[in-house]
């Protein structure tokens, strides 16, 4: 072979692997991936709490409404109740009855249950009140649309004497107002599925000690009680008048007023 194309076959073999050379160097090397190395966030904390997995009407059991679910040990209240503090509540409060109603996914507190040896009645009476019942139909109950936790007048309908042969009229008075009615016979709450138009005999209403003495002569007295239903926007209003001349006032305990023919007199309790 002549010596001049040796000379050429090297150079060209000398370019050759230079040029492999540089394109090999100019290939951008793999990204490296960065481990963070620093402090790590603490685990959260979780313990397990009773909460309420259906929905419970006021004065219902528990039942299988309950259940443990987990929750972060910095967002547990004093009064909910823990695994770790009762493990064995899952199964003691089952047969437990709600005092107020209670839906699910709220953690469950023992305020809202009734005390044992409780029952339903006085353990949702306010302090200081007193639960009355008094008869009622239709027709003095607002058609039968009066439901417990609503708001009524109670009205006193009286007949006056027939006086030189006229016919008998009649006196009609509000003795109570925005009286809260506790439970119609033995409902404590609304029906479900829209039927709310049972008519009880018996409504049962929040009274004041004063307002339980008052409504018990107006019974002895009435021809007819009634009870006259308040809008919501008016069971706000405090301090309204009621028929305290109907229980006297003047110290003497059982003493009461009587009104007949426009007269008023009093007559004391036997002992």
């Amino acid at each position: 072979m002549p010596a001049s194309r040796l000379i050429i076959l090297s150079v060209a073999v000398a370019a050759a692997g230079g040029a492999g050379f540089v394109a090999k160097n100019m290939v951008a090397p793999p990204p490296q991936i960065v481990v963070d190395s620093g402090p790590q966030a603490p685990a959260v904390s979780l313990q397990d709490v009773l909460v309420l997995s259906g929905d419970v009407s006021m004065g219902s059991p528990l039942e299988n409404n309950i259940a443990w679910q987990s929750w972060p040990a910095d967002g547990i209240n004093a009064n909910f109740i823990t695994r770790t503090a009762e493990p064995e509540a899952l199964d003691k409060l089952k047969g437990s009855v709600a005092r107020v109603a209670m839906y699910a996914g709220e953690p469950l507190r023992r305020s809202k249950l009734i005390g044992e040896g409780q029952s339903f009645m006085s353990s949702i009476l306010p302090s200081g009140m007193r639960a009355v019942a008094t008869a009622i139909s239709a027709d003095t109950s607002a058609g039968g649309f009066i439901l417990p936790n609503d708001f009524v007048d109670v009205i006193m309908t009286r007949r006056g004497d027939a006086t030189n042969g006229a016919a008998a009229s009649f006196n009609t008075e509000t003795i109570l107002k925005n009286i809260r009615v506790l439970a119609i016979d033995q409902t404590i709450q609304e029906d479900e599925e829209g039927k709310k138009t049972r008519v009880g005999q018996t409504a049962t209403l929040e009274l004041t000690p004063r307002q339980a003495e008052i409504i018990t002569v107006a019974q002895q007295m009435a021809d007819r009680l009634t009870l006259a239903l308040r809008a919501v926007a008016d069971t706000q209003e405090k301090n309204l008048g009621e028929a305290d001349y109907l229980v006297s006032g003047n110290g003497r305990r059982g003493t009461v007023r009587l009104i007949k023919s426009g007269e008023v007199s009093e007559v004391g309790a036997r002992k």
